[in-house]
């Protein structure tokens, strides 16, 4: 099929809305296969586009959410976080800087196999990625100072991660233990060999009632 000559010349930040940027993401991605290969290319940066990624994982463009599922996914599978710290739609031929509030993707649902050693944590994303914690895939948490409260993270792909739900996260904790870590008690989780520190254990005994 020829591609048409407007087609050719249209560019990520010259798409007026987002089914056209749907066309030019779906020659570059591999749209219902995973992600693309981001991290193999090398574009020049061609600037901002007026797309952002609210906290609860809600995609904007232009200020309009973005209700499809299956375009959300297909702009997913062609984000890269780089070393600068920001987050591009990235195809062969360009790389357009997007705003994150907090993290690309949401942790909507957990599955837990085994038990201590053995244990494997397995997360599903909303945009349908599935991953295990563990060395590939390792689990963080950050301590909330303006509620007090605790933001866990698990990393996706690349520099990409998600974070966990809050109705997951009471999930997570449950299954959580106490561990000696580097001489110091704390409470924390297994997945796939590895040791996740959630807070010292001393620390979880104040705040139980």
């Amino acid at each position: 099929m020829t591609e048409r000559a407007e087609d050719r010349d249209e560019s990520l930040t010259t798409a007026t809305g987002a089914r056209g940027l749907e066309a030019l993401i779906s020659r570059a991605a591999r749209a219902g296969k995973g992600p693309a290969p981001v991290e193999r290319w090398n574009p020049a940066f061609c600037g901002d586009l007026d797309m952002e990624i609210r906290q609860d994982g809600t995609w904007f463009y232009q200020g309009t959410p973005i209700g499809r599922m299956p375009l959300v996914q297909l702009f997913s599978s062609v984000l890269r976080k780089d070393e600068d710290g920001k987050t591009y739609l990235v195809t062969p031929v360009e790389r357009v800087g997007i705003r994150v509030v907090d993290a690309p993707f949401i942790a909507v649902e957990m599955d837990v196999c085994g038990t201590g050693y053995g244990q494997v944590i397995t997360f599903r994303t909303n945009v349908g990625d599935v991953v295990e914690a563990g060395p590939e895939h390792p689990l963080r948490f950050v301590d909330e100072e303006a509620t007090g409260g605790l933001k866990p993270y698990v990393l996706v792909r690349g520099r990409l991660e998600a974070l966990v739900a809050r109705p997951v996260m009471y999930e997570l904790v449950d299954h959580g233990e106490e561990i000696e870590v580097g001489g110091r008690r704390m409470f924390a989780v297994r997945s796939r060999g590895a040791v996740y520190p959630i807070m010292p254990a001393e620390k979880l005994q104040r705040l139980s009632p």
